[in-house]
């Protein structure tokens, strides 16, 4: 288990970029666990550019998907929506699996689609700053 507590959307950045990024592989799935505003979208844009990507990163949340050109490719979904099993299977998401690393914001709404081994990355806001936990994984 890995914990760090941010104090800013730049320290959560970082934390993802530095810590964690470097640690991932094709094929890692993060499951995002936390409330709206507690910091999964930040976190995500820390990965990308940990992973090599300069692309602008923003919330999946109308689009579903988003992917970015890095080394292994990031593909970040947001499955707040997601009701189903028949919505999920809409998303490609089955498609992804194994071919970069997945972020997935809302993962609670897929528990039972979350491959053995996914990794849990718990944001908890306190005030101005949260907890961000990792377990699973190389963490």
């Amino acid at each position: 288990m890995l914990s760090f507590i941010s104090h800013s959307p730049a320290e959560t950045e970082e934390f993802a970029a530095s810590a964690v990024a470097p640690k991932l592989r094709k094929g890692d799935v993060l499951a995002f666990r936390g409330g709206l505003g507690a910091g999964k979208t930040t976190f995500t844009r820390g990965l990308a550019r940990g992973l090599g990507s300069d692309d602008e990163v923003s919330s999946p949340t109308f689009a579903l998907v988003h992917e970015y050109a890095c080394d292994p490719p990031l593909y970040h979904f947001d499955m707040y929506r997601i009701t189903g099993f028949d919505d999920l299977y809409s998303t490609g998401f089955f498609d992804y699996l194994g071919n970069g690393v997945l972020a997935i914001e809302w993962s609670e709404n897929i528990e039972g689609a979350l491959p053995d081994g996914a990794i849990t990355v718990t944001l908890t806001p306190d005030g101005e700053s949260r907890t961000i936990t990792l377990e699973g994984g190389p963490f």
